[in-house]
């Protein structure tokens, strides 16, 4: 497929990695976007208007000379409606892993791009199911600091993948951006 050149509003090394995966030529912006959720709202639109405020805030950061579609991504970990972001602590993070241990939770990872013309947005919703995990398997992961900075306190791809039972959905969604629906959303942008 030929895709058009784009911006990533993304310091994500994952979401690189995966539209280079592709054949995407892009660009990285740095962007800065309030990631609270809103009172009452639901994880699927928590994470639809997160990636849509990466795309339009990426969009106001360039140069009109310079305009090609930005695409924003957000994913979030939601258990019992519950949205697990990323770590705030060590124990956050622990308090998070002991809440999936054995239990069966969601990944929403919505894509967003945005262009002159028009905002487009796809959702996509994976399932991971975890295995009990023991205290020293919670504190040994910790140790290893690889969650920090993930949804959930955990990285699919990374040494998590041994707490993973099953995956139901797109392991690219899981990871931070689906490709599927990245890959429809940019042959959709008129050339």
């Amino acid at each position: 497929m030929n895709f058009p050149s784009i911006y990533l509003a993304s310091n994500s090394p994952r979401r690189r990695e995966l539209l280079t995966q592709i054949g995407v030529d892009f660009s990285v912006l740095s962007v800065d976007v309030d990631e609270r959720r809103f009172e009452n709202e639901s994880p699927v639109d928590y994470v639809q208007r997160v990636a849509i405020a990466k795309a339009k805030a990426g969009w106001d950061s360039v140069d009109i000379t310079n305009k090609k579609p930005v695409l924003g991504s957000d994913t979030s970990v939601v258990l019992a409606n519950d949205v697990l972001g990323k770590p705030t602590s060590e124990d956050n993070a622990k308090a998070m892993l002991q809440r999936l241990s054995g239990q069966c939770h969601k990944v929403l990872t919505a894509v967003a791009i945005v262009t002159e013309e028009k905002v487009w947005v796809e959702l996509n919703t994976s399932k991971v199911t975890f295995a009990e995990l023991t205290q020293d398997d919670i504190n040994w992961y910790l140790s290893t600091q690889e969650g920090v900075d993930k949804a959930g306190g955990y990285a699919v791809q990374g040494l998590a993948a041994i707490f993973i039972e099953k995956i139901e959905g797109s392991y690219s969604a899981i990871m931070g951006l689906p490709l599927r629906e990245t890959a429809l959303l940019l042959t959709r942008i008129p050339a």
